[in-house]
């Protein structure tokens, strides 16, 4: 085993660690009642946090197609989601575009 191999799942579990830290925060911030981890309002807050990572990490790396592939997909699942609480809740859905600051 090589020293590269040994060193390389302790960097990788870091930014787990902080993408999990992350996560917890959003969902914490965005859930509806205290067991709340699945509903549209914090699908959406997630997707924007990573959409947010990901056009940071597209403007460095103008020709990675992949993973603006992958950006693209969230951004459609972001809009159904979307879609679907204005038809269902809108004020939710008003509060959520507040404080999301998604429309300019």
């Amino acid at each position: 085993m090589s020293v590269l191999s040994r060193c390389e799942p302790k960097r990788k579990l870091d930014n787990d660690m902080i993408a999990a830290a992350k996560k917890k925060e959003v969902t914490k911030q965005f859930q509806i009642h205290s067991k709340d981890t699945g509903s549209a309002d914090v699908q959406i807050a997630l997707l924007t946090a990573r959409i947010n990572e990901l056009t940071e990490h597209l403007q460095k790396h103008v020709k990675d197609h992949a993973s603006r592939r992958g950006l693209l997909k969230m951004v459609g699942q972001r809009r159904q989601l979307l879609d679907y609480l204005s038809r269902t809740d809108a004020p939710r859905y008003q509060e959520l575009i507040k404080k999301l600051n998604l429309r300019k």
